[in-house]
């Protein structure tokens, strides 16, 4: 039987995606705006969670219907049987959001959300579930537009960017699938040279070692979907060993190479690494953008430069600027340099013609990934990067 998702990402990687959901064999993916819509049958969700790199959730449409007040929202969610779904010990969180809706308090439509869902389990068992807003077994989101409601469940249960390596929890870096959403973007494939000269705690370069090492980036997590009803261990433990059997071996000498000027953020990239078992695909070393070499004659360089929040920060990044151009042009031609800022100041204090650049969200900030080909007559758009434009 087939089933109806909705997998949200990152504003600007909607196409690419759909592109990858499509190749773990998701039917009909169609990229929206804030994400990506499919179907396929139900075990898929498995395989979309344990394999998506760019994708923020996986979410199972259980129910949807015309809706536009409280009375109907509740009748819409009662309707459906939640009993086929999970168990009424497992604890539940309850979100709402909505676009132009006419219910006029999202608290209030939470609520009666979280009643019906209480009410159906009481009905049919007797009891119901517990509620957990910090750590619940089951999330139930429903998304209220001007005349209609969609009812998922979580399958994914924590964000799929946790993927579960993360040391440097004291701090807000890129996150890992917008990283690897750039990454898809530049066209990059693994055996080209790669470098971030600005890697801070190594998200970037971590995410290319996993498409490198051919890990799926959700072997080292739990999910969502392990709480619920339909849920069948067996065939979740042969597809996560069908995942570790295509891990690749480093080479003997790496291809990506990962660089910064601060000791702290060199010891945070290896701890990184290390704990996404890929430290040995990357070779990482404190150096300053400014002095280093090319690690290779061609190849791809993806770096996250500092936006400049603060005004003093902002006249640095306009004095570092036009020295990093002189860097690419004098060390790195025939590499292709990519950088992901909110800075749109970039292209013109850098002193380089911009062949593409692609509008990106970090959260809430508005951004772009710039990309400067460094040697004449190579191609401004990297190979597949049509499918990932918005």
């Amino acid at each position: 039987m087939s089933e109806r998702f909705f997998a949200p990402c990152p504003r600007g990687l909607e196409a690419a995606l759909a592109h990858e959901l499509a190749a773990l064999d998701a039917i009909d993916a169609q990229a929206t705006d804030g994400g990506v819509a499919f179907t396929g049958p139900l075990p898929l969700v498995m395989r979309a969670n344990l394999e998506s790199r760019l994708a923020s959730r996986i979410l199972w449409r259980v129910g949807g219907g015309a809706c536009t007040d409280e009375r109907a929202l509740y009748a819409l969610v009662h309707d459906i049987d939640w009993t086929r779904h999970f168990a009424p010990t497992r604890t539940l969180r309850v979100d709402v959001t909505a676009t132009r809706s006419p219910l006029p308090s999202l608290e209030f439509a939470t609520l009666r959300v979280k009643d019906a869902v209480c009410d159906r389990f009481r009905k049919e068992r007797g009891v119901r579930p517990s509620i957990d807003k910090r750590a619940p077994d089951v999330r139930v989101l429903a998304y209220l537009d001007a005349n209609s409601a969609t009812i998922y469940l979580d399958t994914s249960g924590e964000p799929l960017f946790k993927r579960g390596y993360r040391r440097d929890t004291d701090e807000a870096p890129l996150r890992e699938n917008l990283a690897a959403g750039l990454l898809a973007l530049t066209g990059w494939t693994p055996g080209e040279p790669f470098l971030d000269p600005l890697c801070g705690s190594g998200t970037i370069a971590v995410e290319a070692a996993l498409v490198a090492a051919g890990r799926a980036p959700g072997l080292a997590r739990t999910f969502g979907f392990q709480k619920l009803a339909w849920f069948d261990g067996p065939s979740w433990q042969r597809l996560k060993q069908t995942a570790r059997d295509r891990i690749r071996s480093a080479p003997l000498e790496p291809t990506l190479f990962a660089s910064d000027i601060a000791a702290g953020a060199i010891g945070k990239a290896q701890a990184n690494l290390r704990a996404a078992q890929v430290d040995a695909f990357v070779r990482v070393e404190q150096a300053d953008f400014l002095t280093r070499s090319a690690p290779a004659p061609t190849g791809v360089l993806l770096t996250n430069p500092p936006y400049g929040v603060r005004l003093a920060d902002q006249g640095e990044l306009a004095r570092q600027y036009p020295l990093w151009g002189d860097v690419l042009k004098q060390r790195y031609a025939g590499w292709t340099a990519y950088f992901f800022t909110g800075d749109l100041r970039l292209p013109k204090l850098i002193h380089l013609k911009v062949a593409r650049k692609t509008p990106l969200m970090n959260g809430a900030l508005d951004c772009r990934l710039f990309a400067f080909p460094m040697v004449a007559g190579r191609p401004a758009a990297a190979p597949g990067a049509s499918t990932a434009r918005c």
